[in-house]
């Protein structure tokens, strides 16, 4: 069988050690003779795998205590409108660069009046907006860090005059990330912390219950947080196996050396595949340079090869390359390169595009 390099945007490639780990908790989980898939989440092996989770993400983030860690149900979407429920009393800024970001500010409408205060869709979201003004009587600013379908990211943490909230979908744990400066971080797992089915929430707990509406139970944040980290997401019946590969991956993270050493070799993946693109007469970078996403890189052909996208796209299917056909609204190509997206998989799609370079340029 020929080797396989997984580009797709999510869900998308997972490492090894989490994928075996998880074939072995099927069949056994924590010597109990039942699978991770049959197991109630009330035993106390369960327990553990929570709060060894959420230590996990403590450690990794380094969130400080006075931050709720939660695993729910129901992807980011239902962030969108989870986040305004909770936060959102008259006013709310959004900055608009992506599909994702616009989803959210639709959610957001049904409870308040929602400031736009940026958007890169005149240019198809291929940058990120600059020289905006926050305003300070919104209740919260919310951003999209890193656009999957554009390719474009926000790679600092902003200071803020109002609370910060992170849609930090896909590329969360790329990074380190100054927890202080944000109220509420939320995502999909289903790019660089596991499979798809569970949703993180990181939220400072002292801006909670500040809303005039009533909230239902499951939309309360409140209801999520337990007395002690083993409660934690326990309300309700957890997503217990995608927390389970979960917490393989991001143990195989720390292995690693954590997100400094992350952070290095996801730049070294961005770098040899933009190079690439830069340097190869047949491609061309759709986001702008400085605003580059170093998680998803997107690309299309060059004008004057634009009848070759079909040929390519079949050349590096036979090459191994899987997933990399590009967002509907983009077009061309998307190389999704999470965290456990190899460096040799990489190389391997820039050796494809050099030799079809060759071949027909």
């Amino acid at each position: 069988m020929k080797q396989v390099h997984n580009f797709n945007a999510g869900p998308c490639v997972l490492p090894k050690e989490a994928i075996e780990s998880a074939i072995e908790a099927i069949r056994d989980f924590d010597n109990t003779g039942i699978g991770v898939l049959e197991i109630s989440h009330r035993t106390p092996g369960w327990e553990r795998i929570m709060a060894e989770t959420e230590q996990l993400w403590r450690d990794l983030l380094d969130i400080p205590e006075e931050y709720a860690v939660l695993f729910l149900g129901g992807g980011a979407s239902t962030q969108f409108f989870n986040v305004p429920a909770n936060l959102l009393n008259k006013k709310a800024a959004y900055l608009q660069t992506g599909v994702w970001a616009k989803k959210a500010i639709k959610e957001a409408k049904f409870y308040g009046e929602v400031e736009v205060v940026a958007s890169s869709e005149d240019k198809n979201y291929t940058y990120i907006p600059k020289n905006y003004t926050i305003p300070q009587d919104a209740d919260y600013f919310h951003i999209t860090t890193n656009n999957t379908i554009y390719g474009t990211e926000i790679k600092e943490d902003m200071s803020c005059p109002t609370l910060l909230v992170a849609d930090m979908s896909s590329d969360i744990m790329s990074r380190k990330v100054d927890i202080r400066k944000y109220a509420l971080i939320y995502g999909g797992a289903q790019k660089n912390v596991g499979p798809a089915g569970v949703t993180f929430v990181i939220v400072r707990k002292d801006i909670l219950g500040k809303v005039d509406r009533k909230l239902q139970t499951m939309v309360d944040y409140r209801t999520h947080i337990g007395d002690e980290p083993k409660n934690n997401s326990m309300f309700n019946t957890p997503p217990v196996f995608s927390i389970f590969v979960m917490h393989e991956t991001l143990k195989w993270l720390k292995s690693l050396g954590g997100l400094d050493a992350m952070n290095k070799i996801n730049k070294e993946k961005a770098e040899t595949l933009y190079n690439e693109i830069d340097r190869n007469k047949m491609f061309v970078g759709t986001a702008q340079k400085e605003d580059r996403s170093i998680m998803n890189v997107c690309f299309v052909m060059a004008e004057q090869y634009k009848d070759k996208e079909s040929d390519f796209m079949a050349f590096a299917k036979e090459r191994g390359m899987v997933g990399i056909k590009g967002h509907r609204s983009v077009g061309g190509f998307r190389a999704s390169i999470y965290n456990a997206c190899p460096l040799e998989s990489v190389k391997a799609l820039v050796a494809c595009m050099q030799e079809f370079e060759k071949l027909n340029a």
